[in-house]
């Protein structure tokens, strides 16, 4: 299996939660790691959390670890390359998948630990 790479992006994220039936609101970023989902129960966004407005709820805290790609639609198996190590090392995340790749939000302050983990799985962090 090839190696899997993955650099850390720099902003601390925000986990928030909105109404299912809330508006995507005009104060998220227009760069930098931003994803909205909708759902039937929620509204969620991940951005920095530079940007989220008191008052909305929402977990501060987090960093995100990029797996370099494009990854070819057809790949297994990537996320649980990374999910099992860290859940076996007891690192929370959230796994987020776009088009192109597959990102995973950690605790800020478990990157070192994180990539401790990963690097006895095989994987390859890519200083950026």
């Amino acid at each position: 299996m090839d190696t899997l790479r993955y650099e850390w992006l720099p902003d601390e994220l925000s986990v928030c939660r909105l109404a299912a039936d809330e508006r995507v609101p005009v104060w998220l970023p227009i760069r930098g790691f931003t994803t909205v989902t909708r759902t039937d129960e929620e509204l969620s966004i991940v951005c920095a959390s530079s940007a989220v407005p008191t008052g909305v709820r929402s977990e501060h805290g987090w960093t995100v670890l990029k797996v370099l790609g494009p990854l070819p639609f057809e790949a297994v198996g990537i996320l649980r390359r990374l999910a099992d190590p860290l859940a076996m090392a007891g690192i929370p995340i959230i796994a987020i998948g776009t088009f192109d790749t597959d990102y995973v939000l950690v605790k800020r302050g478990q990157e070192e630990a994180a990539d401790e983990v990963l690097a006895a799985s095989g994987l390859l962090l890519v200083s950026t």
